[in-house]
């Protein structure tokens, strides 16, 4: 069964140059997993600093070994080191 990340976070404006493209490497390095459906990002309107990004997987186990594929962690890891705090994953499935 299908699930969905949601994946919140606050990039302050002074770290955006430098974090943008560490997520456009995950979404690209994502693209190509196993399970990977889709992924989008959504900006927030009231507060420009804070970005959602819903990711869809065909399993969770696929999620889970996204999770912890090494080049993924790799690059994670130097997105909670220039937001200053560990991301923070919501899992959810249909129904």
């Amino acid at each position: 069964m299908a699930v969905k990340i949601f994946i919140k976070r606050s990039i302050p404006p002074d770290k955006a140059d430098q974090v943008m493209p560490l997520f456009q490497d995950l979404r690209s390095l994502a693209m190509d997993q196993p399970g990977y459906i889709s992924g989008e990002t959504l900006h927030s309107i009231d507060r420009p600093w804070e970005i959602v990004v819903i990711s869809t997987w065909q399993t969770v186990k696929e999620w889970q070994d996204w999770i912890a594929n090494k080049e993924r962690l790799i690059i994670q890891g130097q997105i909670d080191m220039l937001l200053g705090k560990n991301t923070q994953y919501e899992v959810y499935q249909y129904g």
